[in-house]
């Protein structure tokens, strides 16, 4: 019996450890910014779009790249998500702006150029200097956040505070500790997390219409979590199902032409 408390003793020490380390590290594991130096619109391929510095409320320095719409034509504005940069959605910046869309697109803080480190509260206050940004340029009506996977939660955290035209989820969530606490049952996550996105929390103060983009494959975020987040969410509203869609292939599922048709409407 010995050997086995012993055994005991130092499974519940490695937990306790890893629990430690997890705390400790939540924010390099959840925010793996793979580029933090700037890459001008022009170098990415996206000529057509002005880099702007904006001013956060917290004295940070947020990126955006800007193009201005055609006629009356909404403006997306675009959060992108926990592991990618605005460089990398190029082709579909290009796709937007050739039907006149305008666009306002957020390097998140610590990612690509952006100043400081990420964080829930971080966000969603770089969030609020992009719609700060378009708003001073277009009427609210006109303005569209469009969040993809972490940056679904800051455009819900957006468009509950502020008028806007429409919304457009891109494999969203309920909460981020709800994705968290499904990938690790072995973990107590939720009492670990520090940055929970709520958006399950957020969508009732929406009155926008919206629309929920998500693929049946997702193994990153169960299209289940975006379906209850558009449960809960207020008319009018529609999501669209991607049978053979998963996390990172939904532009390859017509995406961009599904949204380009509510954009539209």
């Amino acid at each position: 019996m010995a050997w086995l408390k012993g055994l005991i003793v130092v499974a519940a020490f490695g937990y306790g450890v890893l629990l430690v380390a997890i705390y400790l590290l939540q924010r390099a594991i959840m925010y793996p910014a793979p580029q933090t130096y700037r890459t001008a619109p022009d170098a990415a391929g996206l000529p057509q779009a002005q880099e702007v510095v904006l001013d956060t409320a917290d004295g940070e320095k947020a990126i955006v790249w800007h193009v201005a719409p055609k006629g009356d034509r909404p403006v997306v504005i675009f959060f992108h998500g926990n592991g990618e940069v605005l460089a990398w959605r190029v082709p579909r910046f290009r796709e937007l702006i050739a039907d006149g869309y305008g666009l306002v697109a957020l390097s998140f803080r610590g990612y690509a150029g952006s100043s400081g480190k990420p964080s829930e509260a971080g966000l969603i206050a770089d969030g609020e200097a992009a719609y700060r940004f378009a708003a001073a340029r277009y009427a609210p009506a006109r303005l569209v956040p469009w969040g993809y996977s972490l940056g679904s939660g800051v455009a819900v955290a957006i468009a509950s505070t502020h008028p806007v035209g429409k919304l457009i989820l891109e494999a969203p969530y309920t909460s981020t500790v709800d994705v968290a606490a499904a990938a690790f049952p072995f973990l107590p996550v939720r009492w670990l997390l520090k940055d929970s996105f709520h958006s399950d929390e957020r969508i009732g103060a929406v009155h926008a219409p919206l629309l929920v983009l998500h693929g049946e494959k997702d193994a990153v975020v169960d299209i289940r979590f975006g379906a209850r987040l558009f449960a809960l969410a207020n008319e009018p509203k529609r999501m669209r199902r991607f049978p053979q869609g998963d996390h990172v292939n939904l532009e390859e599922q017509g995406v961009i032409e599904v949204a380009k048709e509510f954009l539209a409407d």
